[in-house]
């Protein structure tokens, strides 16, 4: 089916090594079962919302993961590979944070299985490392201190670590694409039947919808999600886990969110705020990396 829409497509997009099923023999995450690395040495972190130390908990036991093979992805001629990794099967819901965090918002509250919203880039990146603390892992986010407007200082972003954190925006978009080229994951299908979108009313609860071929819910729809990376124009040369540049005034957005239209939902589009930007349309999910 994929080969006349490869052969039509504008978007000159191709995938190496395409078994983003879910399905991975070779990738089998330690930390998706606890971590033994003490998780918290040389964070530099002087705060610890959520307050958890680690304790027996494992990821697997809180957050369905689901594994990406190591692969890569065409864009324009520059192909960028990543390394395998695990990423959820949902996007964070308000019971996950609420058990990691301590508290949502209670004006927010719609229940345990609807997504988190109105979290800011920060906010999603203090929930990632609470949770890797839960679980025995390293933290990702390594700063100086958190100030009165929400934001991290002195950030940097250790993608060595064994951590819980948000995807770069090509795993992202690879994992939503899990193997497909075309605009949307579902193809010409219905958009209704996979994704929650063009609505007024607020988010819906997760994998209410048909997943894509990874089986992951939401890729597209209910509420847009963070990466990791600062919004630049794409290198025009291969990489290797890429992570967008080391600074930047604004984050990205991928998958749409539930009052959007149709086209912002296409796999390939992004959207770009500022990292202490909060939204009832904007959630994020996480991934799970041994190190790149």
């Amino acid at each position: 089916m994929l080969a006349p829409l490869i052969a039509a497509s504008l978007f000159a997009f191709s995938l190496m090594a395409c078994t983003a099923t879910g399905d991975s023999a070779d990738m089998t995450p330690s930390g998706l079962n606890g971590g033994d690395n003490g998780g918290n040495s040389g964070n530099g972190n002087k705060d610890n919302p959520g307050g958890d130390s680690q304790d027996s908990t494992t990821l697997s036991e809180l957050v369905e993961m689901v594994n990406v093979s190591a692969m890569g992805i065409t864009r324009n001629d520059v192909v960028f590979s990543v390394s395998a990794y695990s990423i959820g099967a949902t996007e964070v819901t308000q019971g996950l944070y609420r058990k990691v965090m301590g508290a949502i918002p209670k004006e927010d509250s719609l229940g345990d299985d609807y997504p988190v919203f109105n979290v800011s880039w920060y906010d999603a990146a203090l929930f990632c490392n609470a949770l890797s603390k839960k679980v025995g892992l390293d933290t990702a986010y390594v700063y100086e201190s958190l100030n009165a407007g929400g934001e991290l200082v002195g950030l940097s972003i250790n993608y060595a670590a064994e951590s819980v954190r948000l995807p770069t925006e090509m795993e992202w978009e690879i994992a939503a694409r899990a193997g497909t080229l075309t605009t949307y994951y579902w193809d010409t299908d219905v958009a209704s039947k996979y994704a929650y979108y063009g609505q007024s009313k607020g988010p819906t609860k997760v994998a209410e919808y048909i997943p894509n071929d990874a089986g992951l819910y939401d890729m597209a729809g209910n509420v847009a999600e963070w990466v990791n990376d600062w919004y630049y124009a794409y290198p025009t040369v291969s990489q290797k886990n890429y992570s967008g540049p080391d600074e930047g005034n604004y984050k990205v957005l991928r998958g749409g969110g539930w009052s959007d239209k149709a086209p912002a939902l296409a796999t390939g589009e992004r959207e770009k705020k500022d990292p202490k930007h909060r939204s009832q349309t904007i959630g994020f999910r996480i991934v799970y990396s041994s190190g790149i």
